[in-house]
């Protein structure tokens, strides 16, 4: 049965092979954010045992972030080269190691490293799920699928505070080793990750671009039904590419908006999340453990708010209001020094809300805004830029505080998100099929082949 024949396999409907590679890589992002949240809470326990000053603090809470940075630089070549399967798996059962290994690290180099690696194997597991799953997934689900990626890394990063908040009696039990018990507790959601990603196989999409359309089609028929066939477009000629393919001519302003709103995103959320605590005293705010759950709390609701709205409004708008609202909460928070207690609990709390909101974009416009043979680059690297920021945002933030004062901190923090509304205002380029009827041509990410033409 020719390809040409029969129906576009992205037009099948949701079947048990979407749910595997769903709940495979739904289940990676909460081990993921969970890996990512874990270490602040964590920290605040070993500060003492390992004799943490706020140089190591930094440089131990940053190094999952610059991990991140290479880890997902270097993947996004190895899965458009060698393919999505082989890695899916892999870096799961690295990470159950590596985050075991850390149970016995007493040095706080040897901590960092270990953290260092952890984000690397994350970047990684970003490039490489977000890759599977938006191959897989039906078209005309698409969209609504991959936000949902945000939901579960939220998720995962809000249960680590939680577990981590309340383990105190845990720590208390164990002494000095308290911190190895928690920080260590992201073996588990990766043990799960791992149980459930076995078995999946590679994208016909991947394997269409690598000439290999016979063994694409074979994949179609064993996973979906013979009555499903390859995409029109497809062909037998494997489609060569090179990173400088990222900054071609059509390509150029996608790329750098990919890498410029996440960033910019993520550079704030991280350095006021992991660093909680210190924010929250800082800014006069009273019992700020209790009030960094609440944070959370309002993080975890934001990003079920934001994956609402991600179905209502255009991409561009959905961007650009996000990244200007949250930056001017921020700033009110810093400039209005003597706001009462209860009304600053209530704009740290509409700035989770908001922050919250504003990220549910991340792990699916990227991946609208390149074509099949491009994806795993264009994604690696635009998580590559967007851990440098966040990298450096909880590095410096700590210090700054130290050196500068809080407010100083914030500045930055409120720059980055008004940087990101004016890219995104310049150059955002529209993905939603909501949008499909105004633009002149193109292919919406709800469309067969995500921007696959």
């Amino acid at each position: 049965m020719s390809a040409s024949s029969t129906l576009n396999f992205e037009e099948a409907p949701f079947s048990p092979i979407h749910r595997k590679i769903a709940a495979g890589s739904f289940m990676g992002l909460v081990s993921d954010g969970y890996i990512l949240g874990i270490v602040g809470i964590s920290l605040s326990y070993a500060a003492t045992p390992l004799g943490l000053s706020s140089f190591w603090m930094g440089l131990i809470g940053a190094a999952s972030m610059f991990g991140i940075f290479f880890g997902s630089l270097v993947t996004g070549s190895l899965t458009d080269r060698f393919g999505r399967r082989p890695l899916y798996c892999l870096f799961m059962l690295l990470t159950v190691l590596v985050s075991i290994w850390q149970y016995f690290i007493s040095d706080p180099l040897l901590l960092t490293i270990a953290r260092f690696l952890l984000g690397m194997l994350v970047g990684s597991d970003y490039t490489v799920g977000i890759a599977m799953l938006s191959e897989w997934a039906p078209a005309k689900k698409r969209g609504g699928i991959l936000a949902w990626l945000l939901s579960f890394w939220t998720i995962g990063y809000c249960v680590a505070y939680a577990v981590g908040f309340f383990m105190d009696p845990v720590v208390a039990a164990f002494g000095d080793d308290g911190w190895r018990i928690v920080i260590c507790t992201s073996a588990i959601p990766g043990i799960i990750t791992l149980a459930i990603r076995l078995g999946a196989p590679e994208t016909p999409l991947w394997l269409i671009t690598k000439g290999r359309s016979a063994e694409a089609l074979a994949h179609v028929h064993k996973y979906l039904g013979t009555q499903y066939g390859l995409p029109p477009a497809s062909t037998e000629e494997a489609i060569k590419t090179s990173w400088f393919d990222l900054f071609g001519p059509n390509q150029w302003r996608k790329t750098v908006v990919s890498g410029v709103f996440f960033c910019a995103q993520v550079l704030p959320f991280f350095a006021i999340s992991i660093f909680l605590p210190l924010v929250l005293t800082k800014l006069n705010i009273q019992n700020p453990n209790a009030s960094g759950v609440l944070y959370n709390a309002f993080t975890l609701i934001g990003v079920f708010v934001g994956m609402w709205l991600f179905q209502i409004w255009t991409r561009r708008f959905f961007l650009i209001s996000t990244f200007y609202a949250s930056a001017v909460l921020l700033a009110v928070m810093i400039v209005w020094t003597s706001m009462p207690p209860v009304l600053a609990l209530v704009m740290v709390t509409a700035f989770a809300l908001v922050m919250a909101i504003s990220i549910v974009p991340e792990f699916s416009y990227p991946a609208e805004l390149f074509p099949t043979e491009l994806r795993g680059r264009g994604v690696g690297l635009t998580i590559a830029i967007s851990r440098f920021g966040a990298g450096g945002g909880t590095f410096l933030l700590p210090i700054l505080s130290e050196k500068f004062g809080i407010h100083v901190a914030l500045w930055v923090c409120v720059g980055t998100l008004i940087l990101g509304g004016i890219i995104c205002q310049l150059w955002a380029p529209e993905t939603s099929l909501r949008a499909a009827p105004r633009q002149s041509g193109g292919t919406s990410a709800g469309q067969p082949g995500l921007n696959n033409a």
